[in-house]
């Protein structure tokens, strides 16, 4: 059977050129396929590896070049946002207009797009594709929406340990035109209180089908500075 399991990277980053950080938490899910000529599970092993590579380093290289595969739509939108238009990746989303825009380095199977403000911050969302095997054709493959997530939170919750790990909370979760919207706080003991709003979605780019994962979040201290932007921002995300 097949499944699908998500874990959050925890990682500081300086953007090169700049001395700003990207304080993120980015929410990765990699899908388990079972093999039926070996009767053994077999993983995507260099997604395996790319997260282990991200933990370890607790960075990852981002280009703040120009993309000839992204435009920047201006209409009806509000004046402080812009779109941004992926047409190689397939999806768009609103952005604030002043937000920084920088790309993980590929390795073929996963990518990595992030937004973030100027100013050092722990506000941000970000966009990993990886690649799915031809039987993911829609989210209900991995469950409902309400049971996908319990397990997702759950997952990520290690409060129970002693001494405490973070303290992840599920807060609502829903299903919407081929989506799956999940919204949980994660919190580190003696850390301010993170709100997360991932949103998840699969599509076929013409050779495989790739799963989305969109994650949207700020802490406590930033909520009235940038919560409401990382929420506008999270809703408009739309694979086109």
């Amino acid at each position: 059977m097949a499944t699908l399991s998500c874990s959050p990277f925890f990682f500081n980053h300086t953007c090169s050129g700049t001395k700003k950080k990207l304080n993120q938490v980015i929410l990765g899910c990699k899908n388990n396929v079972p093999d039926s000529r070996k009767g053994v599970q077999v993983k995507e092993e260099s997604l395996t590896k790319r997260r282990e590579l991200l933990l370890q380093a607790g960075s990852v290289a981002f280009s703040l070049s120009a993309f000839t595969s992204i435009a920047l739509a201006e209409d009806d939108v509000a004046e402080d946002f812009r779109v941004y238009s992926d047409d190689v990746n397939k999806f768009k989303i609103t952005i604030p207009r002043d937000w920084q825009i920088g790309a993980g380095e590929g390795d073929g199977v996963r990518a990595l797009i992030a937004f973030y403000p100027q100013e050092a911050s722990n506000s941000n969302v970000s966009i990993v594709i990886t690649s799915l095997g031809a039987d993911f054709t829609k989210l209900e493959s991995f469950g409902k929406v309400d049971e996908f997530a319990e397990n997702l939170v759950s997952g990520l919750d290690r409060s129970w340990q002693r001494p405490p790990g973070v303290k992840a909370k599920l807060i609502d979760s829903k299903a919407s035109k081929g989506l799956y919207y999940i919204e949980y706080t994660l919190q580190n003991p003696g850390e301010s209180l993170r709100h997360l709003y991932s949103v998840l979605g699969i599509a076929d780019n013409g050779v495989y089908n790739r799963l989305y994962t969109l994650t949207g979040q700020f802490v406590d201290e930033e909520s009235e500075k940038y919560g409401a932007k990382v929420q506008k921002a999270v809703s408009s995300f739309r694979l086109i």
